[in-house]
């Protein structure tokens, strides 16, 4: 228990070191928050998790990243990510929308946008910007916050990126309407906002027709997960070959060192890379490019359909997956008939490179 009144007492002292706008105090007590959360139970975490929502409420863009980190990973130690994520998520939005701001109003009055990563620059944009403030039709205190988020937002973004790669997260994502636009606006020049575009591009059980040209043989999947094509081209090797006599098909199944990098291995480039067993193609003949993602493959009245063909060439990649920490799925709900198989085969058009 004296852990958990170490956490209960630290957050305290946050909240005040926050109302005083005490910098230093603030961050030395966010780091006692950090190390006691490890060992406190878990009700006391969803407690001071509970009392921090408020501030993460309220706190300047600036200062309160890297409490937003930490609120983040609080979630591992028991508290309910539903405690923190709306105010997350409304804050992420907040700050990326801002930055957009930022980039359209600082290109148009100043040039070329500063590294969003790099803080040696803060202070030269501060200084250039707010001096251009009026040419861009903004009150000095404006142009201040939107050079705060610009440098400060991709903070707020990385809670919800870690958290969104768990699929109970994606599937109660607020917001997500408003998120994704804003998130799209600054993916190029923020580095978290690229990689949670992508997360909030994942589908979640969501039903493929899989098709084999070459044996005639098809099969109705739902997956869950999958961050980009190379990921579903291993799972879907390692789920459908086999044996043959048992409807599966020819080939040579991933090594399980790359199966385990596709799913939940901590090896994500297993040595000698992950070797390709198919060509991808979709309903339409055009070939699936590996660096996109299942939710880019098209419909084919309703049903998005994946077609196997050989490979025309050897090839090979070298990464399982691209979030750590989100585990697919995919399962095989069923073999179709052979006259279903056929039915679709007969729809679907023929590679056209």
């Amino acid at each position: 228990m004296l852990f958990g009144k170490n956490l209960g007492k630290s957050c305290d002292e946050l909240i005040d070191a926050a109302a005083r706008r005490d910098a230093d105090g603030f961050h030395k007590t966010l780091e006692r928050i950090a190390g006691a959360t490890t060992k406190a139970k878990p009700g006391e975490v969803q407690e001071v998790l509970g009392r921090l929502a408020p501030l993460l409420a309220e706190i300047p863009i600036g200062m309160g990243g890297d409490l937003a980190k930490v609120a983040g990973g609080m979630t591992d130690f028991g508290g309910d990510p539903m405690v923190v994520l709306p105010t997350l998520v409304r804050r992420a939005t907040d700050a990326m929308e801002r930055a957009a701001r930022f980039a359209t109003a600082y290109g148009e009055a100043c040039g070329d946008l500063p590294d969003a990563e790099d803080p040696s620059l803060i202070e030269a944009t501060i200084e250039r910007f707010v001096g251009a403030a009026p040419q861009a039709g903004l009150s000095e205190r404006e142009a201040y916050g939107l050079v705060e988020a610009w440098f400060a937002g991709g903070d707020w973004v990385q809670p919800v990126l870690y958290l969104a790669q768990r699929k109970e997260v994606r599937t109660a994502l607020p917001e997500r309407a408003r998120l994704t636009p804003a998130i799209d606006a600054t993916r190029e020049h923020i580095g978290t906002a690229h990689w949670l575009y992508g997360l909030l591009l994942v589908v979640d059980d969501t039903p493929l027709t899989v098709l084999h040209r070459p044996t005639g043989r098809g099969y109705r999947v739902t997956i869950s997960g999958i961050g980009d094509n190379f990921q579903l081209h291993t799972l879907l090797a390692a789920s459908l070959i086999g044996d043959e006599s048992r409807g599966l098909l020819p080939g040579e199944r991933p090594s399980p060192a790359a199966i385990a990098a596709a799913t939940d291995g901590e090896d994500l480039t297993p040595a000698g890379g992950i070797r390709g067993q198919f060509n991808l193609v979709d309903a339409y003949g055009e070939w699936i490019w590996h660096e996109g993602r299942p939710a880019d493959i098209p419909l084919l009245e309703g049903e998005r359909i994946v077609v196997l063909d050989p490979p025309p060439y050897a090839r090979s990649w070298n990464a399982g997956r691209l979030y750590p920490l989100m585990r697919p799925s995919l399962t095989v709900d069923r073999i179709l008939a052979g006259d279903e198989a056929a039915h679709w085969l007969g729809m679907v058009k023929s590679s056209q490179r």
